[in-house]
């Protein structure tokens, strides 16, 4: 749907499955209900996630000709594609294993590549698509300039791939690198350094030049035109990132934002014992749960819940990437950190950030049960009804 001068969805991967037909049935059970309470009539954007088993199944011609059905019989249309999971993601212990495939490996290009390939095939007409992906690798990966320089080649492949699809189909897909705690590219000055030594310099022009037959100028233009990054609400907030200065850097740079995120992770002040205590509560089995914790020193990061349950760093206030449902301000014991997405969407409403807003809260499944009593899909409308206002734009019906 258009609200606030960009398409708004929200991301599937609130749903689990796997396989192409899981993913159909998720589509009719559950996005078909959010569809039909807030844009009765009217076209509503997917934010698509498509494992690459999924994405496999979905290059049989049957396959993509039933999910160009189920997008018709419903009124749906895509406009980005979650690419950051590439495997399972739902209801056994990912972890870290979550980067896997990462930018390191030949895996995440391809699957990247074909994730690209299938939007250029979907998009409507006039519409440019994003593809959101991992931040390059997991920190303790990807530690030194080898790893870095090896990263940053895929990515300058992958948009190489990206302006052959230009030509061949004349639309325009971008990918969203997502900075996240903990990653080679956690915070957004890390995303602006990255893109300014690795992604946008003379190497990278000449590299992308010869990859694809361009000037010079043509290169740099399209670098520009097709990576970018996808600024996740939750993930800036748990860095004590601030809104304005998150933007303005990014725009300063000239880094696109493709994508936002709009998600809302947990503020705890003051992490005394009860509060911690009330964490384990949080802490599950199944998500990478990072932990920023503010001190009289500066920021103190935890690569997991547990770990900074363990440690019990005396600080002021500490954030945690576990994202929860925007239209709740406090869960029990806890705040959330919707003030900063709050923040961010009033900037987007007096100046556009993006063309795609993406509502994203995956961790319903391992949210405390007292937090997720109602059906998924009443939920992840009451989401985006909570959005709607603060964008400007009239009230679901």
């Amino acid at each position: 749907m258009i609200a606030g001068r960009a398409h708004l969805t929200y991301c599937t991967n609130v749903h689990p499955g796997e396989s192409w037909a899981e993913v159909k049935a998720n589509l009719e059970r559950h996005t078909a209900r959010v569809k039909a309470r807030l844009a009765p009539g009217r076209p509503f954007g997917l934010g698509l996630r498509l494992s690459a088993r999924a994405l496999e199944q979905l290059a049989h011609p049957e396959a993509l000709a039933d999910l160009r059905a189920v997008l018709e019989r419903h009124g749906l249309y895509v406009f980005t594609l979650n690419g950051f999971p590439y495997g399972t993601f739902h209801a056994v212990p990912v972890k870290e294993e979550v980067y896997r495939p990462d930018w390191l490996e030949e895996e995440r290009l391809a699957y990247s590549d074909r994730l690209a390939e299938l939007l250029a095939r979907l998009l409507p007409d006039g519409v440019d698509g994003s593809v959101s992906t991992v931040p390059g690798a997991y920190k303790p990966r990807a530690a030194g300039a080898e790893a870095e320089a090896d990263i940053a080649d895929r990515l300058l492949r992958h948009a190489a791939r990206l302006v052959r699809l230009k030509r061949e189909t004349g639309r325009t897909v971008g990918l969203a690198l997502e900075p996240e705690p903990c990653c080679l590219i956690e915070t957004v000055a890390e995303a602006v350094s990255f893109f300014e030594r690795r992604l946008y310099g003379d190497a990278a022009v000449e590299r992308l030049a010869g990859l694809c037959g361009l000037a010079r100028g043509e290169a740099r233009e399209a670098l520009r035109r097709h990576l970018g990054v996808c600024l996740d609400a939750c993930h800036a907030a748990v860095e004590f990132e601030d809104p304005a200065d998150a933007v303005g850097a990014l725009r300063r740079a000239g880094v696109p934002i493709l994508k936002v995120q709009l998600s809302a992770g947990l503020r705890v002040f003051p992490p005394d014992q009860v509060r911690r205590e009330a964490l384990r509560a949080f802490a599950d089995p199944v998500y990478l749960h990072q932990v920023v914790a503010r001190t009289s020193d500066g920021l103190v990061r935890h690569a997991d819940l547990p770990e900074a349950l363990a440690a019990a760093t005396p600080a002021e206030e500490w954030r945690v990437h576990f994202h929860v449902p925007l239209f709740r301000e406090r869960l029990g014991a806890f705040a959330s950190t919707r003030d900063f997405l709050s923040a961010l969407l009033a900037l987007h409403a007096r100046e556009p950030i993006s063309s795609h807003l993406e509502v994203e809260t995956y961790t319903w499944d391992v949210l405390p049960e007292e937090f997720r009593r109602e059906d998924v899909a009443q939920a992840v409308a009451r989401e985006i009804e909570w959005v709607l206002p603060q964008l400007g734009g009239p009230p679901p019906p």
